[in-house]
């Protein structure tokens, strides 16, 4: 008995099980199973369809609960974020400020794995301009778009871990461009 529980904890037996592509995964629950089932049956014209008309009937249904129009706050200044420039991640509750009752922000979705650059200072890798949409595999033209500097994604909590390194898209109404040159000039 002793040697098939070291056979199973042996790494020999769990090599088919890399090649296979499996990996750990969060807890199923029936809210995670219920928004997988309807994300894979669904196109991505329908899901935008669907957001486009439900998202008006949820921000009434907001207002009606809290008795205040919720402002979004998508006019935080940006000025002109460039390659190479240093910027401060806003704070989680500034960034949520800015989304929609979908967590979205001029088509950009701000995930939970994220929040933990929140606060953080970061260097801009570069700026997003043109990308292929995995969804449709239609390239897309983006603005307002910027990767970080070795910020990448390693998985999200719907889906499980993931390998793949994909660099977050970060809003530039969520980043806040840092003015080196005034801090050199004082120092000198």
């Amino acid at each position: 008995m002793e040697q098939q529980n070291e056979i199973r904890n042996c790494q020999l037996p769990c090599i088919p099980n890399f090649s296979e592509g499996y990996a750990e995964v969060p807890p199923e629950s029936l809210k995670r199973k219920l928004r997988l089932l309807v994300r894979r049956s669904l196109n991505v014209r329908q899901v935008r369809f669907i957001k486009t008309k439900t998202s008006h009937l949820i921000e009434k249904f907001h207002i009606l609960l809290s008795n205040e129009k919720k402002e979004q706050n998508t006019s935080l200044s940006t000025s002109g974020i460039q390659t190479g420039d240093l910027v401060r991640v806003r704070l989680e509750r500034e960034i949520k400020a800015t989304l929609n009752s979908w967590g979205i922000l001029k088509g950009c979705m701000f995930i939970p794995e994220m929040a933990q650059y929140c606060g953080t200072t970061q260097r801009v890798y570069k700026r997003l301009e043109r990308f292929v949409d995995e969804r449709d595999y239609h390239v897309k033209k983006s603005s307002g778009i910027i990767f970080l500097e070795g910020l990448h994604c390693q998985g999200t909590s719907d889906y499980g871990r993931c390998d793949r390194s994909c660099f977050y898209f970060w809003r530039e109404e969520w980043l806040e461009k840092i003015n080196t040159g005034a801090q050199t000039e004082n120092l000198g």
